[in-house]
């Protein structure tokens, strides 16, 4: 924690290493009264300072973590230490952190968003000493198998195409350089402003602002590990193994990504029980959530109901 008199999360981002790999985690402490631990796995085209208004809703009920994992947010990537981004790896990351950040016996309510719900159902299945420390499981928007995608068969293909040449080194570079320069990715968003739903509805002040942030998150994110994940993503089956906890998951009504009923009986199939709570939020997940009041369809009253018991 920084030792701050602050009320901008982004104030209490600290460094983190682990298994030699330089990271971050925003921690925001407990408020007087609230005893409840709340871990933030993030997703896949994300960073700690997208987040900053979920980890301020949250914050209401407890203690808040939200950590990078390998090759995103700006975090070195499995490739520094001679290892891929594999789900399982990734795993057991998230477990070597959980040690690291919680006492043997401490419990904690953990909350995966998009992909990073995929690394949370992975470690808990992997990790069933974990799993009984976990007092509440919540997918914001997640995923556990790879028929949950609701993109066009073509749509997959050429992404499947695209993302397996990008996996490597070489590749990898050349895109980061040359396809991801900033004046590149400002022109396309701009030119397809119209059809792209993450520009529509927002003046040009607006959209220059949520572009800013978009190259960003191209840029800091490992093009590899961006790559291999999303391939990842494209062959998931986690149904395979069970968690004995019940899954709390938030959907959105016209997901562009993911199609909800798979997502449930996907979900049935794993864990012990399934709640779904709908969200009001207009699209997958927003580019951009700056503060608490524009992250509150995040967190719909039901979920606050479970966060709010002890």
């Amino acid at each position: 924690m920084v030792a701050k008199k602050s009320h901008n999360p982004a104030d209490y981002i600290v460094p983190v290493n682990i298994n030699g790999m330089q990271g971050r985690m925003l921690h925001l402490p407990a408020k007087r009264g609230k005893k409840k631990n709340i871990l933030l796995i993030a997703g896949h085209h994300t960073s700690i300072e997208r987040l900053v208004g979920v980890t301020a809703q949250l914050n209401k009920y407890g203690d808040v973590t939200s950590p990078d994992l390998p090759g995103f947010g700006g975090m070195d990537s499995f490739y520094k230490i001679g290892k891929q981004p594999t789900l399982d790896n990734l795993a057991d990351y998230l477990a070597a952190f959980i040690r690291l950040r919680y006492k043997k016996h401490e419990h904690f309510s953990v909350i995966g968003i998009s992909f990073g719900f995929a690394v949370v159902t992975r470690m808990l299945q992997k990790y069933p000493e974990i799993a009984a420390r976990t007092d509440l499981v919540v997918s914001l928007v997640g995923l556990v198998h790879k028929d949950d995608f609701a993109l066009r068969k073509r749509t997959m293909w050429e992404l499947r195409t695209l993302t397996s040449f990008l996996q490597h080194r070489v590749p990898a570079w050349l895109m980061l350089h040359v396809a991801l320069r900033p004046s590149l990715i400002r022109t396309t968003y701009h030119v397809f402003s119209t059809v792209n739903p993450k520009m529509r509805g927002h003046d040009r002040e607006q959209q220059d602002k949520l572009i800013d942030f978009e190259i960003q998150l191209w840029r800091q994110n490992d093009t590899r590990t961006h790559a291999f994940t999303t391939l990842v993503m494209f062959n998931l089956d986690l149904c395979n193994e069970r968690v004995a906890l019940p899954v709390h998951h938030v959907a959105v009504k016209g997901d562009r990504y993911f199609d909800n009923y798979h997502v449930e009986q996907h979900m049935r199939v794993i864990y012990s029980d399934f709640e779904l709570i709908e969200s009001n939020m207009k699209g997958h997940v927003p580019t951009i959530i700056a503060d608490a009041k524009d992250a509150a369809p995040f967190v719909p009253k039901r979920l606050r109901e479970l966060l709010s018991e002890k």
